[in-house]
């Protein structure tokens, strides 16, 4: 169903919506009335619905009756249908004398019992009436609450009025009895399917953390109401995801009267088994067997009560399954804090004493500072870190603390929590943490930890490095010192954190500082600093061979250290980013995207690029400002192959003034040499040369930085293109002394490539065949189409055979990367060759091949005049990702403003 933008956009209601429409449309016509009666469970969107069918009701001309049942009213006879009926009935010139004698007796105003009947032909004149002018919608909320007495006259009208463009909307849930008497087939209004759960959460709370999106979602179960108002019960940190979420979610008023009505009439037997099936966790737990044990003798009647109810029933397999989600979270909710305590305290009795659900169950029943529950979850805590769940453990030290008698411990377990709550994805919360023990005194004892949390808060959420020379190598060396406390493993981390500061800012403090420790970590951190320093032959092979030789606790400890390594050497290779995908929270699964991200650009699948956007927004949302920035810039990587400059300068202007003040030198190269790459796509060789000979001047690899000799290729590109035969042949030189070719399979294919394109003419034929022959060569997609066009163009200039195929070859995969200007450096070599290349397409034929299938379906919602936002709200996208999409838009279609899409899109 088209969307009409005078109406609010129902998520997942298709069928209903069609449903009410064509409902009024029949009575619009005239045709005939008819009737439509919604039926779900409380919250689910009934009322929406109804609200929505009213506005639609209202613009195309209807008069407008409306009833709403309330519990508290269901005894007042007539009630709903005094709603309903009074305003007609006030206008009303045609009305008989006993038809209004029957009304105003019905409604209170004169007395007289009048019968049912006469009641219902009433109104039913007066429907006759008011069809004369427009034609009716009578709606009817909460038919379950409607008392009986208009409930029966509802029924008579709704059988009577088939003639009239009379359209009837009700809507009940599925018990209500006034519902069983009408003869309409009902409409269930179930709970929305996850996909439409979360573009209805994501619309109404666009800027929710994940881990608050995800908890919601889980609780809400589909259900509209709850996904409305669960998240608005948070703090304004818990939805940014600055601060953990509770144990459990508040309801609010709204949910909370939802269940009022049936938690409130629950016997203290029948509560208190609710209350413990609602807390209970584990496969053995909630079991028949296992909740009579529990109760007090009468768990049978018990059970039968709970059933009664329809708060619970026990599955096939005897367990106590709560009718929705929200149900076990209302039980606890309504429940005291001291019921809380006493039914945490009771499941915890049933539980052996090494299960971890005993040491949950015992920590939310502590009232007093407990040292030695604070220490057990303290060790709980850091053992579930040690296994990936950061965030888990998190919580347990955060309770420790809050349980630890000595205010030093307390401060030691809070700064444990800083550094696992970064790791698992609360960055935020470490902030706010980190601000909160620099108000106090942090013991000396645990100094190098809280040198750790500041660092990782500075340098992943406030993009700072600072700290990081100022603080890491005084922590490395006390915990490197005899004897020293090394807090579970912290000297590789802090290591990892050093080496990332030098690798970004080329301080040399921090160089020395890692040379120092280099033999006070394991291999892996030792391959790590080779890898960016000095990488020297074989750094691959010794990559994969540490990688393999590690058991999977080793692994897990050393994932970023792998991940960084690998993406030093450009080594794809045997997807290793894929061996940690479960492990730890965001921080490593951060470190996972961002290796992808750069295999995806070497490996040409740049149909990927805009996944590095949405990873921005995610790690922005999460407060991980760092990873979002250099997200970022790979994106940018493909921008540059594609010779994209448009959009390559907006990604430079938001990153390039962050990396400028941070000192970022790693990134603020990478950006100069994305400038010098697009130049290259342009044929603006002069200007891409100057922009690598300022990151390496030919013949020297300064530095031994690995990205210093992944320029080869471009740099001798850009030589060769300017006449620079010696600097081309020099720069190779140097590459070959500093046997850049061994450091892994792509450097080797670069090399070989950029010693084809400096080859003299009796030499360039076998220098070609080498780099085509290179191990693996065919994987690096833009890399190897490049050469094609380089050794199609040489031959076509020497008359040689061979030049039609390399280009054609090189065409072709230009065109999958949509590499435009690439693509069309192959267009003219072929035409020169002879070749029957077909004419570059015009209209809107050139323009749909231009545009992906999102940019094709973003360019069309904005063609309609919706905005960013409502186009991001329909294909759950941020503003900022549609505004990026049309920026790269307008020009595929040769347009600058959104109002001249609609005319560029016609056709296609």
């Amino acid at each position: 169903m088209a969307e009409d933008r005078r109406f609010p956009v129902l998520v997942g209601r298709q069928r209903q919506t069609e449903l009410l429409t064509a409902a009024l449309v029949q009575a619009e016509d005239g045709a005939s009335g008819s009737t439509v009666l919604l039926r779900g469970d409380a919250g689910v969107g009934k009322s929406t619905l109804i609200a929505w069918v009213e506005r639609m009701a209202r613009e195309r001309g209807f008069t407008v009756l409306r009833a709403v049942g309330a519990e508290a009213e269901t005894d007042l006879a007539f009630g709903a249908l005094h709603q309903a009926f009074w305003s007609p009935l006030q206008r009303s010139g045609t009305l008989s004398a006993h038809q209004r004698e029957a009304l105003e007796s019905a409604f209170g105003v004169r007395s007289g019992t009048p019968s049912g009947f006469a009641v219902g032909a009433a109104a039913l004149a007066l429907l006759e009436e008011a069809v004369r002018t427009a034609p009716v919608l009578l709606l009817l909320d909460d038919l379950h609450w409607i008392d009986s007495s208009s409930g029966t006259v509802f029924a008579f009208l709704h059988r009577r009025c088939a003639e009239l463009p009379v359209a009837i909307v009700g809507a009940t849930r599925p018990d209500g009895a006034a519902a069983q008497i009408w003869s309409a087939e009902a409409v269930d209004v179930p709970a929305l399917p996850p996909a439409d759960a979360a573009l209805l959460l994501g619309t109404r709370y666009p800027e929710l953390a994940p881990p608050a999106r995800e908890r919601v979602l889980a609780e809400a179960a589909g259900n509209p109401l709850a996904l409305v108002e669960l998240p608005r019960q948070l703090a304004a940190a818990q939805q940014r995801g600055a601060a953990p979420l509770p144990e459990r979610l508040p309801l609010g008023r709204k949910l909370e009267r939802m269940f009022a009505e049936r938690l409130g009439t629950v016997t203290p037997e029948v509560g208190r088994l609710l209350l413990l099936g609602a807390l209970a966790t584990g496969p053995d737990s909630g079991s028949a067997e296992w909740l009579r044990a529990l109760a007090d003798g009468n768990a049978r009647e018990i059970l039968a009560r709970i059933e009664e109810e329809g708060l619970a029933r026990l599955d096939p397999a005897g367990h106590l399954v709560f009718r929705h989600p929200l149900v076990r979270t209302a039980v606890v909710s309504a429940a005291s804090d001291t019921a809380r305590r006493e039914a945490h305290r009771a499941l915890s009795d049933t539980l052996a004493p090494e299960d971890p659900r005993r040491l949950v169950h015992e920590a939310a029943a502590a009232l007093l500072p407990d040292e030695d529950l604070a220490h057990r979850l303290q060790e709980a805590g850091r053992d579930l870190a040690g296994r990936g769940g950061e965030a888990e453990g998190e919580l347990l030290l955060e309770r420790a603390a809050a349980l630890s008698p000595s205010g030093c411990d307390r401060v030691r377990r809070l700064t444990w929590a800083a550094v696992m709550a970064a790791r698992g994805g609360q960055l935020r919360h470490t902030v706010a943490l980190v601000e909160e023990l620099r108000s106090g005194t942090v013991p000396q004892d645990i100094d190098p930890l809280f040198s750790y949390a500041v660092v990782y808060a500075d340098q992943s959420h406030h993009v700072d490095f600072e700290s990081s020379a100022a603080l890491l190598p005084a922590a490395l060396d006390t915990l490197t010192a005899p004897g020293a406390d090394t807090f579970g493993g912290l000297v590789e981390q802090v290591y990892f954190k050093l080496l990332l500061a030098a690798t970004y800012t080329d301080d040399p403090w921090a160089w020395r500082a890692l040379e120092r420790h280099r033999e006070n970590v394991s291999e892996v951190g030792r391959l790590c600093l080779r890898a960016w320093t000095d990488p020297g032959p074989d750094a691959a092979a010794a990559l994969l061979a540490t990688a393999e030789g590690l058991t999977g606790e080793q692994e897990a400890g050393a994932a970023w250290l792998l991940l960084w390594t690998s993406a030093a050497l450009d080594w794809p290779d045997g997807d290793l980013w894929q061996r940690f995908t479960g492990l730890h929270g965001y921080a490593t699964q951060g470190s996972v995207a961002k290796a992808r991200a750069h295999q995806d650009y070497l490996l040409g699948h740049w149909d990927r690029a805009a996944v590095c956007l949405r990873e921005a927004e995610i790690a922005d949302e999460l407060g991980y400002h760092t990873n979002a920035l250099m997200f970022r810039q790979y994106h940018a990587h493909f921008l540059a192959g594609r010779g994209d400059e448009a959009a390559l300068r907006e990604v430079e202007r938001t990153i390039r003034p962050i990396a400028t003040r941070a000192r970022m030198r790693y990134v603020l190269d990478r950006l100069t040499h994305l400038r010098g790459l697009a130049a290259l796509a342009h044929r603006r060789y002069e200007e891409a040369y100057g922009h690598f000979s300022e990151l390496t001047p030919p013949g020297r690899l300064s530095g031994g930085r690995p990205w210093h000799h992944t320029l080869v290729l471009d740099l001798v590109t850009a030589a060769v293109h300017t006449g620079r035969h010696e600097e081309a042949r020099a720069h190779l030189a140097a590459g070959a002394a500093a046997r850049s070719a061994e450091i892994s399979g792509h450097h080797a294919f670069l090399c070989a490539a950029a010693t084809a394109l400096a080859a003299d003419d009796d030499e360039a034929d076998a220098a070609y065949e080498a780099a085509y022959a290179v191990p693996g060569a065919e994987q690096w997609v833009f890399d190897l189409a490049r050469l094609r066009l380089a050794h199609g163009a040489w031959l076509r200039r020497r008359h040689r055979p061979g030049a039609r195929e390399a280009l054609r070859a090189a065409h072709h995969a230009f065109r999958r990367l949509r590499a435009t200007p690439w693509a069309a450096q192959c267009e003219e070599e072929l035409r020169a060759a002879g070749d029957s290349v077909a004419p570059p397409q015009t209209g809107p034929a050139a323009a749909a091949s231009e545009l992906t299938g999102q940019e094709l379906r973003i360019a069309r919602l904005a063609a309609t005049g919706l905005t960013n936002k409502e186009i991001g709200r329909q294909l759950q996208l941020s503003p900022r990702t549609v505004g990026a999409h049309l920026y790269k838009i307008f020009p595929k279609l040769g347009i600058t403003t959104r109002a001249a899409l609609a005319h560029a899109l016609d056709g296609i």
